[in-house]
């Protein structure tokens, strides 16, 4: 049984950031910086960690997340999820994995996605 069936926009963008951090095998405190940075509360933080839980839910939250956002929102989401991959300055295959997921599941454009990428890396980079 699916515990949610929809999202509201400000949701969507921190679900898509919740999922990507969890990726890794937990939250990490440089990822959780970010995302607060990022939002000022975090309302759908229990609710997007409890879909991974859910049967399908990967899947179902990316559904929530692509209902929930019109298409120039989800651009925003992909760098709001780039960035809190971007924080821990060293991409684990899993995280690019889930990136690679997201970028797909919202209908991406592969240039747009590349040069939020590399906007995200470039503001991470160490002198």
């Amino acid at each position: 049984m699916l515990a949610r069936t929809g999202l509201d926009a400000q949701e969507a963008l921190v679900c898509t950031m919740v999922l990507v951090a969890a990726t890794g095998g937990g939250i990490s405190d440089r990822e959780i910086g970010v995302m607060s940075g990022l939002v000022q509360t975090l309302p759908a933080f229990d609710a997007a960690v409890g879909l991974l839980d859910e049967e399908d839910g990967l899947a179902h939250a990316a559904a929530l997340i692509r209902a929930a956002l019109e298409p120039r929102l989800r651009e925003t989401a992909y760098a709001l999820a780039c960035e809190v991959v971007a924080a821990d300055r060293l991409a684990q295959q899993d995280c690019l994995r889930m990136l690679e997921f997201i970028r797909h599941e919202l209908h991406l454009d592969t240039l747009a996605t590349a040069a939020i990428e590399r906007g995200a890396r470039a503001r991470y980079q160490q002198i």
